[in-house]
């Protein structure tokens, strides 16, 4: 396990990368007056890579995802996604986000709540390639389920929807944040291995906030650690487990000295 940390110098964004942000600065207005939200903010996401981010509560991990998606301006700094602007790449759907809250449409089934984006795009005048919902709910362990309706399926059931619906305009990008969070563990642990199979048959690169240590370590290729009050970059660790990953990985020795790393960060960082 090796560690590289800090902001970057502000720069152009690099196109080898699917996302670069360099030098990122986000503050809200309040009533109290202007709060930095995240400070100088640096790192690279390679082209299909999976990087989970860990952070105080607070400390701008939800930010910095909705400021990749274009969803919060940025008052100083560049991001790029695959060399264009964070405007350019939602308008071109380079990416897609999953919230902690499946949102699905309740009076819609599975197999209608996946089309929504289809229907969404051609009323905006989208016209791009996707993937067949049929072929994503099967994809996310949900073939025979087609008609159900929200009602009727299981938190994990739901959150699996709201994955097959972001990728159904073949995003390269998969913004997610904290999609397992309100899971039992049981569910959380089965949807942790469904996604990373997911990811290596979409080849999709993945930026995935959570607050667990362990499901950051066992999904993450490298993990983003800010520090809180403004966020900034704390560490960016590279984990290297032997592929494919397995949960019972997570009872070795080198598993747990991985966590351990990450939590003592965690501590440096409040």
């Amino acid at each position: 396990m090796t560690a590289a940390t800090g902001a970057a110098a502000k720069a152009e964004p690099s196109v080898a990368a699917a996302i670069s942000v360099r030098d990122l600065t986000v503050r809200f207005d309040t009533d109290a007056g202007s709060i930095t939200a995240l400070d100088r903010i640096g790192f690279e996401v390679p082209e299909g890579g999976f990087v989970t981010m860990l952070g105080p509560s607070g400390c701008g991990k939800s930010t910095l995802l909705r400021a990749i998606a274009d969803l919060v301006p940025a008052g100083g700094g560049v991001i790029g996604v695959f060399g264009r602007t964070p405007e350019q790449a939602r308008r071109a759907r380079d990416f897609a986000f999953v919230f902690q809250d499946a949102t699905l449409l309740p009076w819609r089934s599975a197999i209608d709540n996946v089309r929504l984006p289809l229907e969404v795009g051609r009323q905006s005048g989208v016209v791009g390639q996707h993937a067949e919902p049929e072929a994503l709910l099967a994809l996310v362990g949900l073939e025979g389920r087609e008609d159900a309706l929200p009602h009727e399926l299981s938190g994990g059931m739901r959150q699996r929807v709201s994955i097959a619906r972001a990728l159904v305009h073949r995003p390269r990008v998969l913004l997610m944040d904290e999609p397992f969070g309100a899971l039992d563990e049981i569910t959380r642990d089965k949807l942790n291995e469904e996604l990373l199979r997911i990811w290596r048959e979409t080849g999709a690169t993945i930026m995935f906030v959570t607050h667990s240590v362990p499901e950051a370590a066992f999904l993450g290729r490298k993990c983003l650690v800010l520090s809180a009050q403004p966020g900034r970059v704390r560490d960016y660790v590279d984990i290297d487990f032997a592929e494919p990953r397995a949960l019972a990985m997570r009872d070795t020795l080198e598993f747990v000295q991985v966590t351990a790393h990450l939590r003592s960060l965690l501590e440096e960082a409040r």
